[in-house]
C-alpha cells in the first residue's frame, strides 16, 4: 500500500459502508466512467421560506483531500467485504474531478443544485456520505439564526448555545453558521480562536452566589471589567437593577457599565420596568440584554410589545434548530459517461444532467429562479461556479468566513419582505424548471421498462 498522510480533521472513512461495497462492485464491473452527482434539498422544512447554504467549504475541504490512511486501510482490512486488491486501489485513491458550487451563504430554494460534482464515479461515490453532513448540519443551522436575526430588526444577537449544543463539533459549527447569517458574536472561546468570531460574555449567576451580597458581586465586577455587562436576576430583577443604580452613584466616573441583563421572568415587564430605573437613575446610556430560552419567535414577542430590549443572547433553540433541525438534502447521480440519469421513485425525483441555477433581481429583489441545463442560458445571475478542477481549488473558492458573512447579508437583503417572515409565505419564491430538462425526464422515463 502507498497510502500518503492526509489532514486529521478530513476523515475518508466517513462514509457510509454501501459507498464503499458500490464502489467495490464499480470496480469489478469495469464501471470506472466519469458521473456527475448533484446535492440538492427538495422540500423547504416546516415554516421556512428559504435555505442559506453553508458548509460548502467544509464539504470542498473533504473532497480535496480524500484519502485513505494507512489505519483507514488496516481496519477495512478487518471487514469480510474488501479483498486487499480492493484496499490497493484505495491506498491510491485521491480526487482527481471538478466542482461546481455555489458560494457559502448562497440562498438556495428546491432543487436548486448547491453542488455538483464531477468524477470518476468511485471517487465521487465515496465522497457522498461527508459531503451530505458538511453542507447539511451548516444549512440548517446558518437558516436558523438567520430567522433570529430578521427577527431582532437590527438588534444584536449572540450565540449563548455551545452547552446545549449536539457535541462539540455541532457547537463549533453553530457559532460559524451563526456568525455568517448575522449573529454578532458567540461565548464559545474555540470558535473565536479557530474562526476569528467575535467572543462575548461577561459573568453567570454562580459569581453572584459565590459573594455575601449581590451589591458586592456587582461592584467587584463593574471595577475588574470596564465596560462590562452586569448579570441582574440572580434574586430579585428589579433589585439587582436598582443595586446598578446605587452602584453607579457609588463609583462616579469611574462607573462604565455598558449593559444589565436579564435571564429570567417576564422579560417583557421586566425590561420596561429597567429601563425607567435606570433612565430615572441618570442611566440612559446602559444597554438591557435579554436571554433565558429565546427563539425568533419569542423576540417577535417581545419587541412587538415595545420592550426596550437593545440585544438578545440566544442558546439552545438556535443551535439545535429546534423547530426544523432537519433539510431534506440528498446526493445524486444525473449523470454517467455522458448520459443522463434520472429515478423515477414517488416523491423523490432526480432531474438529469448537468445544470446551472439563474436569478433574476429587479429593483433590488430576488423575483425568480431558473434550473436550466448548465451552459444553456445566460439570463440571469449564475449561481453555480467552477471551484475545483482536477482535483484541486481555483480562484477565490476558500475565500472565508467574512466573505461568506458579507455575501449571506447581501443575499439576505435581496429576498422579497414576505420571505422574511417567520409564517410560511402564501405564495412560495418562483423556482422554474427549464422545459428541456423536463422533456428530458420525460424521454427517459418513457424509456424505462
Amino acid at each position: 500500500m502507498t497510502s500518503t498522510g492526509r489532514r486529521p480533521d478530513v476523515p475518508s472513512l466517513f462514509t457510509d459502508l454501501y459507498e464503499l461495497t458500490m464502489a467495490r462492485a464499480y470496480l469489478e464491473e469495469g464501471l470506472t466512467g466519469s458521473a456527475v452527482f448533484q446535492l440538492f434539498y427538495r422540500d423547504l422544512p416546516g415554516n421556512r421560506n428559504y435555505i442559506v447554504a453553508y458548509g460548502v467549504e467544509d464539504a470542498l475541504d473533504a473532497v480535496e483531500h480524500l484519502a485513505f490512511s494507512d489505519d483507514d486501510l488496516d481496519y477495512l482490512a478487518t471487514l469480510p467485504a474488501f479483498p486487499q486488491s480492493f484496499l490497493d486501489v484505495l491506498a491510491d485513491l485521491r480526487f482527481t474531478g471538478s466542482v461546481r458550487a455555489v458560494r457559502d451563504g448562497t440562498i438556495i430554494f428546491p432543487n436548486e443544485p448547491i453542488i455538483e460534482i464531477e468524477a470518476p464515479i468511485v471517487e465521487a461515490q465515496i465522497l457522498e456520505t461527508i459531503v451530505l453532513n458538511r453542507s447539511h448540519v451548516g444549512s440548517v443551522l446558518a437558516s436558523k439564526a438567520a430567522r433570529v436575526v430578521s427577527a431582532a430588526a437590527g438588534r444584536n444577537v449572540v450565540d449563548f448555545g455551545s452547552r446545549r449544543a449536539h457535541g462539540t463539533d455541532a457547537a463549533l459549527m453553530a457559532a460559524r453558521a451563526g456568525y455568517v447569517a448575522g449573529v454578532a458574536g458567540t461565548s464559545n472561546v474555540l470558535a473565536g480562536r479557530l474562526h476569528g468570531i467575535p467572543v462575548v460574555g461577561t459573568m453567570a449567576h454562580s459569581y453572584v452566589q459565590a459573594h455575601d451580597k449581590e451589591t458586592e458581586a456587582l461592584r467587584r465586577f463593574a471595577e475588574i471589567y470596564p465596560g462590562t455587562t452586569l448579570l441582574v436576576d440572580t434574586y430579585d430583577t428589579l433589585h439587582g437593577v436598582r443595586e446598578v443604580v446605587r452602584l453607579a452613584r457609588r463609583m462616579g466616573s469611574d462607573f462604565t457599565v455598558g449593559a444589565v441583563r436579564i435571564d429570567s421572568g417576564d422579560l417583557i415587564a421586566l425590561s420596561k420596568e429597567t429601563r425607567r430605573i435606570l433612565d430615572e437613575g441618570g442611566l440612559r446610556d446602559v444597554s438591557i440584554l435579554v436571554s433565558g430560552g429565546l427563539d425568533e419567535y419569542a423576540i417577535r414577542t417581545i419587541l412587538d410589545a415595545g420592550a426596550p430590549v437593545d440585544g438578545f443572547g440566544v442558546g439552545t433553540k438556535m443551535v439545535v434548530s429546534k423547530d426544523a433541525p432537519d433539510l431534506d438534502l440528498a446526493y445524486k447521480l444525473v449523470l454517467y459517461q455522458d448520459a443522463p440519469r434520472i429515478k423515477t421513485s414517488p416523491g423523490k425525483p432526480i432531474y438529469p444532467g448537468r445544470k446551472q441555477v439563474l436569478r433574476r433581481i429587479e429593483n433590488g429583489r430576488m423575483v425568480g429562479d431558473r434550473i436550466v441545463p448548465a451552459g444553456s442560458d445566460t439570463d440571469g445571475e449564475s449561481l453555480l461556479s467552477t471551484v475545483m478542477r482536477d482535483g484541486r481549488r481555483v480562484g477565490d473558492a476558500s475565500a472565508g468566513i467574512e466573505a461568506a458573512r458579507l455575501h449571506c447579508r447581501e443575499q439576505l437583503s435581496l429576498l422579497p419582505p414576505e420571505l422574511l417572515a417567520l409564517e410560511t409565505a402564501m405564495l412560495p419564491y418562483p423556482v422554474e424548471l427549464s422545459g428541456s430538462i423536463r422533456s428530458a425526464r420525460r424521454a427517459l422515463t418513457d424509456e424505462l421498462p
